[in-house]
């Protein structure tokens, strides 16, 4: 079950061993909201000099630093230099995703014979938690002893049509493995549904470098959920053999973005979840992508049964990002581990259903490579 069996997590590591380790935490602030309250970004940097920036509006990545081929490092998520560009309408840069990540159709459900009422701000539907998800939270932070970011938020009963107080918390670790981790738990004291996420724009040439249609992806699926006009699954999981969606072989994302195919059209490109071929509860291989010009390599696994594979498709060139680049149209790609979109309406998808006494839990693991093999790592010190 969903409660008992899904956190998340992002983790970046240049081995085989995930674990904790001590890492340098440092904070300032980012800016001030509308209301006065300061906002503020927290560095996280390892041994060997891979850096993460997190700020407490959103519980956004801001920026992540990773080496290519030559040991350069580069910031490969998209988003802004200040505060002022996440507060202005954006599309959810690097950003904590809730109550409930991607679609639920017709902004309504119904819970234990109760229907409920939520925003639309997708066309008819509501997308990623309604007009103030918790992406456009102020979030409670707590530097840990071991070097980790720590957020919390209570979603109160009713927030954006949601039942139940919701408690999150959010953990960020940066270990000396490489790892970003960020893990996610929740309770709440009324039944209600719950689907976590993070939303960052990757393109591990660079943020705003160039589009990405010449990486490499593998999508470990045998099926997808095809959608209807509205983007909201029609509750079918199609297979994907002899389809543009057959990931499950590293292939160019732009190969067959542009071909004659209704699902293609409907998402104008890839903004589709594809169920994961897994078994039993823990982390396992969801996708792997490489970008053959750096040589930077992200594998992704995870304990959800999903991923939305979304290639940007309605970033347009309006947006100006970090140190003024233009982001235009597929820019970037997003892999959002998940539970399907919709779920609440689907009997048939598995649960997103929380209860009293339960604790949501989910785990991602995004694991950087270079060229398929761990980068290397400058050497601890000597002892003197």
């Amino acid at each position: 079950m969903l409660a008992l069996s899904s956190a998340a997590a992002i983790l970046f590591i240049a081995g085989a061993v995930t674990m904790h380790a001590a890492t340098k935490i440092s904070h300032a602030d980012f800016g001030k909201m509308p209301d006065g309250t300061i906002i503020q970004i927290f560095t996280l940097t390892n041994a060997h000099g891979v850096e993460a920036r997190i700020m407490n509006y959103g519980g956004t990545v801001v920026s992540l630093k990773t080496p290519d081929r030559t040991g350069a490092k580069g910031d490969v998520v998209l988003g802004f230099d200040s505060l002022e560009g996440y507060l202005a309408p954006e599309p959810y840069f690097g950003a904590l995703i809730g109550r409930y990540g991607n679609r639920i159709g017709h902004a309504k459900f119904t819970l234990n014979g109760k229907e409920y009422t939520l925003p639309k701000n997708d066309g008819e539907n509501t997308l990623h938690g309604g007009l103030r998800g918790f992406d456009k939270r102020v979030w409670t932070p707590r530097e840990l002893r071991d070097g980790g970011l720590e957020l919390t938020y209570l979603s109160k009963d009713g927030e954006e049509g949601f039942p139940g107080n919701l408690s999150v918390t959010v953990v960020y670790h940066l270990t000396d493995a490489n790892e970003l981790k960020i893990d996610y738990s929740a309770t709440t004291d009324k039944d209600t549904v719950v689907n976590l996420t993070n939303h960052s724009y990757f393109n591990l040439k660079g943020a705003g470098l160039g589009d990405n249609l010449g990486h490499l992806m593998m999508l470990n699926a045998d099926t997808f959920t095809p959608v209807d006009a509205g983007l909201i699954p029609t509750g079918e999981l199609r297979p994907v053999d002899g389809t543009p969606f057959d990931f499950r072989k590293p292939t160019p994302i732009g190969s067959r973005i542009e071909q004659n195919d209704e699902q293609l059209k409907l998402g104008k490109g890839y903004d589709h979840n594809w169920v994961l071929n897994r078994k039993g509860t823990g982390l396992s291989l969801a996708a792997r992508v490489e970008e053959p010009t750096t040589g930077r390599v992200m594998e992704v696994s995870t304990t959800e049964p999903g991923i939305q594979f979304y290639t940007g498709n309605f970033l347009d060139g309006t947006l100006k990002g970090k140190g003024g680049k233009v982001y235009g149209l597929r820019a970037a790609f997003c892999l959002e581990t998940q539970h399907y979109p919709d779920s609440p309406n689907k009997p048939s998808f598995p649960s997103t259903v929380l209860k009293p006494g339960q604790t949501y839990r989910t785990t991602t693991v995004y694991k950087f490579l270079v060229n398929g093999r761990a980068f290397k790592m400058n050497p601890p010190p000597k002892k003197k």
